[in-house]
C-alpha cells in the first residue's frame, strides 16, 4: 500500500523541473506546485508549501540542481560561486530541520569532489546524486515502517502529532510509515491525530492522508490529548522528530514535548520514528537545537480570520524538543533504539 501522490517529483534530466505537492491547500484541494529556481524553492519550503525534515531535505538536493541551471554551460568558476550562494539561500529557510543542511552538504560535496571537471559533468553529477537522496529517502521509510511495525502489536489506539507521513518524505513518511507498515501486516489501530495548532497539520494533512489510505482516524483539539489518553483510548503515542542529538533528544513539532510528558503520566510509550540522518552528532545538549521562531500572523491571523487582539504580544517557536528521558524508542531505517541515550546512540549510528 503506497501514497497514490507525490510530495515532490523532478521531471526530466538535469535542466529538468521539481513539482510539490502543495500542502497549503489542504485538504480542501490537491494542487502541484512547479518549482524552476532555487529562490521559488526557499519560498516554497519558508511558506510550508513543502515541509517535514525529510522532504525538505529531499527538495534541497533538487534546489541545488535548479540554483546551477543557469551556468551549467559557463565556466566553472562561476558554477561553484552560484552552487556555494544557492546551498546558502536553501539552509537558511528554515533552520531546526538537520535534513536541509545535510543534504545540501552532501551536493557541495560532489562538486567539491570533481573540481577539474567541466560545469556541466558536474551539474550531471549534482542531478545523479539528487536522485539518489530521493531514493535513499523512499527506501529509509519503508524500513522504518517494517522495523517499527510490531511496536503497534497490541495497540488499539496510536495519537501522532503533526504530520510524518507521505506528505513530510519522498515515501511513506516515518511515524505514519509505522502505521501503514502495520495496517498491511493486518494490525489496524484507530489512530487519533492532534489538529497541530497553529496551522493544523495534523487536521489538515495527517487526516487526509491517513484517510486517502482507508485508515480509521478521529481528529482532536491539542488540548484533548490528556483526556484521551485518561480514558484509555490510546495505548501509543508516535511522532516524527526533524533533529536528534547525539543523545537522543528529539525537536518535533511545538506541542511534542507535552504529549511526551503526559504519557510518561500515564504509563503510555512515547515514540520517535526518523530517518538516521535526522541525528545531529554535533550538538549533545537540547538547548542548542536551533529552534525556528515562525512569523506572528500565524497565530493572530490563522487562516485568514482575526483571533487576537491588536497589539497583543506572539511567541511563535515552531519546534520543542522533547528531552531522550520521555521516548521510549527511536525508531530508524536501521532498527530501534530501546530508551534513546548516548552510548545507545552511538551504537546505533556506527
Amino acid at each position: 500500500m503506497t501514497a497514490p501522490y507525490r510530495t515532490l517529483r523532478w521531471q526530466g534530466d538535469a535542466e529538468g523541473t521539481l513539482f510539490l505537492t502543495d500542502q497549503t491547500r489542504l485538504p480542501e484541494q490537491y494542487t502541484e506546485v512547479e518549482v524552476t529556481s532555487a529562490e521559488a524553492l526557499r519560498d516554497a519550503i519558508c511558506r510550508l508549501v513543502v515541509r517535514g525534515a525529510p522532504a525538505i531535505g529531499v527538495a534541497a538536493a533538487w534546489g541545488m540542481v535548479l540554483g546551477t541551471q543557469s551556468v551549467r554551460n559557463g565556466d566553472r568558476e562561476a558554477f561553484d560561486r552560484k552552487l556555494r550562494d544557492t546551498g546558502r539561500l536553501l539552509t537558511d529557510s528554515r533552520p531546526t530541520a538537520v535534513n536541509l543542511s545535510a543534504a545540501v552538504n552532501r551536493m557541495q560535496t560532489v562538486a567539491d569532489r570533481h573540481p577539474d571537471e567541466p560545469a556541466a559533468d558536474v551539474h550531471d553529477l549534482l542531478y545523479d546524486q539528487a536522485c539518489r537522496i530521493q531514493s535513499e529517502d523512499e527506501q529509509m521509510c519503508r524500513d522504518i515502517g517494517r522495523n517499527g511495525a510490531f511496536l503497534l502489536d497490541s495497540v488499539q489506539g496510536v495519537l501522532t502529532h503533526c504530520n510524518a507521513g507521505a506528505l513530510a518524505t519522498a515515501g511513506d513518511g516515518t511515524a505514519l510509515s509505522v502505521i501503514f507498515a502495520a495496517a498491511a501486516s493486518g494490525r489496524r489501530p484507530h489512530v487519533y491525530a492532534d489538529e497541530t495548532r497553529p496551522l493544523l497539520q495534523g487536521a489538515r494533512l495527517t487526516a487526509w492522508e491517513l484517510q486517502q489510505r482507508r485508515i480509521d482516524v478521529t481528529v482532536i483539539c491539542d488540548s484533548m490529548a490528556a483526556q484521551v489518553m485518561k480514558e484509555g483510548r490510546v495505548q501509543a503515542v508516535i511522532t516524527g522528530a526533524d533533529r536528534i542529538t547525539a543523545r537522543g533528544d528529539a525537536a518535533n513539532k511545538i506541542g511534542t514535548y507535552g504529549l511526551a510528558v503526559l504519557a510518561k503520566a500515564h504509563d503510555i510509550p512515547f515514540y520517535i520514528a526518523a530517518p538516521s540522518t535526522t541525528f545531529d552528532l554535533t550538538i549533545s545538549a537540547a538547548g542548542d537545537i536551533p529552534i525556528e521562531q515562525r512569523p506572528a500572523d500565524e497565530i493572530t491571523h490563522g487562516f485568514g480570520r482575526q483571533t487576537v487582539p491588536d497589539g497583543v504580544r506572539i511567541y511563535n517557536p515552531a519546534f520543542d524538543v522533547t528531552p531522550a528521558e520521555l521516548i521510549s524508542a527511536i525508531v530508524t531505517e536501521r532498527g530501534v533504539i530501546d530508551h534513546p541515550d548516548a552510548p545507545s546512540v552511538q551504537r546505533h549510528l556506527q
